[in-house]
């Protein structure tokens, strides 16, 4: 079954509709039209592309078809044997986390899965962790510096489930627990948003020696409805658009800032119509990460990642001149 298309994707879905019924043809003019017709597709997908706004990228980040944590974890990782539970409560199925190899790295995984079908989305709560769903994160990660392994940590939630029970289970302090103890865990980090990066649900397993992000991800301290809603009292189209822009949510506004590390590009027309590709892309970057920090000694490591959120937000610090009395000559 086609992808479902975006709302920006009307000419592209015109022209892909086109193309089908041109390929019914076997005729040599049917097949020269069908290459000029590939090629005037090809670029059409990459102008669209090269000049989303960010609302739209928005929508490119929660699009069904986008691979999730699991998906890659069928693509480029081998041997993964999935680690349950949190040693205090349950199971959180928003949090996916296990020993697993990549190449020749044995490293520790954890990754937020928001589920394809209703049926995992449910079970999942579409990827919005509980809080022994960052406490099993947490266990796990202190594993991974025990036995000396790297962590790679795959972001992918809307936000952390903001219900009742997750409140009086303590959420937002475990959230601050995983940024305090990520932020000097004794092994290297890489975290990749692959899809959303929502709030501090995107934060509790977000702080590493590398944070990098798909090219058509977000990463956001609020959802644009949320942003929309407080701002305006209303999140409609027009609202949701003007949030996305102020709140500089894209890989292109973070690594300008200095927020991310690096724009991990994504296969043309993104990762939905060809996650093989994407999969393979991905997997190159967390090698090459992977190579630079395991040569690094831990106390430069754990120096660098200090420096590296210290530097974040720069701003000036001193007194402001005084202004010149009024009337004085």
């Amino acid at each position: 079954m086609a992808s479902p298309y975006l709302p920006f994707e009307k000419e592209i879905e015109e022209l892909e509709s086109v193309l089908a019924r041109m390929e019914t043809r076997t005729d040599d003019q049917g097949t020269d039209e069908i290459r000029r017709i590939r090629r005037e597709l090809t670029s059409l997908i990459r102008k669209i592309y090269n000049n989303l706004s960010a609302w739209d990228t928005v929508l490119v980040s929660r699009h069904p078809d986008r691979p999730q944590t699991v998906d890659y974890i069928d693509m480029i990782f081998d041997e993964f044997v999935e680690l349950h539970g949190d040693r205090a409560f349950g199971d959180d199925r928003a949090v996916r986390s296990g020993f697993a190899r990549i190449g020749d790295h044995r490293v520790v995984l954890i990754g937020q899965q928001k589920g394809h079908t209703l049926k995992e989305r449910n079970e999942c709560l579409f990827g919005c962790a509980h809080p022994e769903g960052y406490r099993k994160a947490l266990n796990k990660m202190k594993l991974a510096a025990k036995f000396k392994l790297p962590v790679i940590c795959l972001i992918d939630t809307p936000g952390a489930y903001p219900g009742i029970g997750a409140e009086e289970r303590g959420q937002a302090q475990l959230i601050a627990i995983n940024l305090l103890e990520m932020a000097r865990l004794e092994t290297p980090v890489i975290c990749v948003v692959i899809g959303e990066g929502g709030s501090g649900g995107a934060l509790g397993i977000g702080i590493g020696d590398r944070v990098s992000m798909l090219e058509f991800a977000y990463y956001s301290v609020i959802s644009p409805e949320g942003c929309a809603g407080i701002l305006w009292k209303e999140a409609n189209d027009q609202t949701k658009r003007l949030a996305a822009d102020a709140l500089k949510l894209t890989a292109r506004d973070l690594f300008r800032l200095h927020v991310i590390d690096e724009i991990i590009a994504e296969p043309l027309g993104g990762a939905h119509r060809d996650p093989r590709q994407m999969g393979n892309i991905l997997k190159a970057y967390l090698l090459r990460s992977l190579r630079d920090l395991k040569q690094m000694p831990i106390p430069d490591l754990l120096e660098q990642r200090y420096q590296k959120f210290r530097k974040m937000g720069v701003f000036d610090e001193g007194l402001a001149e005084p202004a010149a009395a009024v009337g004085t000559s």
